[in-house]
C-alpha cells in the first residue's frame, strides 16, 4: 500500500505541476508567478521546520549528526547553485566572439536539452524524497508531496518558458516537460526499494530534504520577493506566506481527522486511545 501511495504522490507532484505550469504559461505566462512564489515559501518553510525536521529528530539518530547534516546540506546546495551560476556566466563570456551562422539556434537547442536533463534528475531526487517521507509517516508524505508540487509549479513554468525560447513549440515543450516529470515516479520506486529495508537511513534523508526546502525558500525564493519592495506588494506577499503555512496546517488537521475516523470504524475509538493515555497519529 505504501508503494501505491508513493506512485500516486510522485505522479501528482510531477505531472500535475507540469500541467498547471503549462496552463499558466498558455493563459497568463509569468503574470502570477510572484504570487505562487510567496505561497511556496510558506509551504516549504512550514513543512521543513514543523514536520520534516521534527520527524527526523524523533528517531534514534544522533541529534548532533543530524544538525551537522542539515548544515552540510545548506552549504552543499549553495555550492551546487554557485557552480551552476559560474558555468552560466562562463558560457555568456564567449558570446562576444564571432559565431558561425546557426550557432545561436544550435546553442538554444542545447540549452533546452540541458533544462530537460537537469529537470529529470531533479524530479528523480524529488521521488526519492517523497518515498522517504511516506516510509517515515504517511502524513509527512502527503505534506512533502504538496511542498514539492508547490515549488515545482513556478520552476516548471520557468522551464517551459526556457524551452519555448529555445525553439520548442508550446505543445512540444509541454510534452517533454511531462516526460521529464515521470522520472519522479522512477525515483519514488528506487527510493522505496532502497529505504524500505533500511529504515535507519530515513532520518538522514529527511534532514537533507528539509535542508533543500529551507535553502530554496530562503536563498532562491525570498530574494525574488525582495525585488518587490513597496508596501502594496509586501502585504500580499506576507499574506500568501501565511496562507501557505495555513494550507499545510489544514492538510495536517484533515489527515489526522481522517485517521481517527478510520480508527473508530476499525474498533479503536478515540475514547479508548485517550483512556490508554496515548494518542495515535
Amino acid at each position: 500500500m505504501t508503494l501505491t501511495y508513493i506512485l500516486l504522490a510522485t505522479l501528482a507532484s510531477g505531472v500535475l505541476s507540469v500541467v498547471v505550469a503549462g496552463w499558466l504559461a498558455f493563459r497568463y505566462f509569468a503574470r502570477h508567478l510572484h504570487q505562487m512564489i510567496s505561497f511556496s515559501v510558506g509551504v516549504m518553510l512550514s513543512v521543513a521546520l514543523l514536520h520534516t525536521l521534527p520527524e527526523a529528530f524523533e528517531s534514534q539518530a544522533d541529534t548532533r549528526v543530524l544538525f551537522a547534516l542539515l548544515l552540510a546540506g545548506l552549504l552543499g546546495f549553495f555550492m551546487l547553485e554557485k557552480l551552476a551560476v559560474l558555468r552560466h556566466n562562463h558560457h555568456h563570456e564567449h558570446d562576444g566572439h564571432g559565431h558561425p551562422p546557426g550557432h545561436d539556434a544550435h546553442e538554444a537547442g542545447r540549452g533546452g536539452l540541458a533544462v530537460l536533463v537537469g529537470d529529470g534528475l531533479h524530479n528523480f531526487c524529488d521521488g526519492i524524497v517523497i518515498a522517504a517521507a511516506f516510509l517515515a509517516d504517511p502524513m509527512l508524505g502527503v505534506l512533502t508531496t504538496v511542498t514539492i508540487a508547490a515549488h515545482e509549479i513556478p520552476q516548471e513554468l520557468g522551464d517551459f518558458i526556457v524551452l519555448v525560447n529555445a525553439g520548442f513549440t508550446r505543445k512540444r515543450a509541454l510534452f517533454f516537460n511531462v516526460l521529464s516529470s515521470l522520472t519522479a515516479v522512477v525515483g519514488g520506486v528506487v527510493g522505496y526499494a532502497l529505504l524500505a529495508g533500511s529504515q535507519q537511513w530515513l532520518p538522514y534523508v529527511l534532514t537533507l530534504a528539509a535542508s533543500s526546502f529551507i535553502y530554496i525558500a530562503v536563498a532562491d525564493l525570498m530574494p525574488q520577493m525582495q525585488r518587490r519592495a513597496t508596501l502594496r506588494d509586501s502585504l500580499p506577499q506576507f499574506a500568501l506566506i501565511v496562507t501557505g503555512v495555513a494550507a499545510v496546517w489544514l492538510i495536517n488537521s484533515a489527515f489526522h481527522k481522517h485517521v481517527h475516523a478510520m480508527e473508530a470504524r476499525a474498533g479503536a475509538p478515540a475514547a479508548q486511545v485517550e483512556a490508554a493515555g496515548g494518542h495515535r497519529h
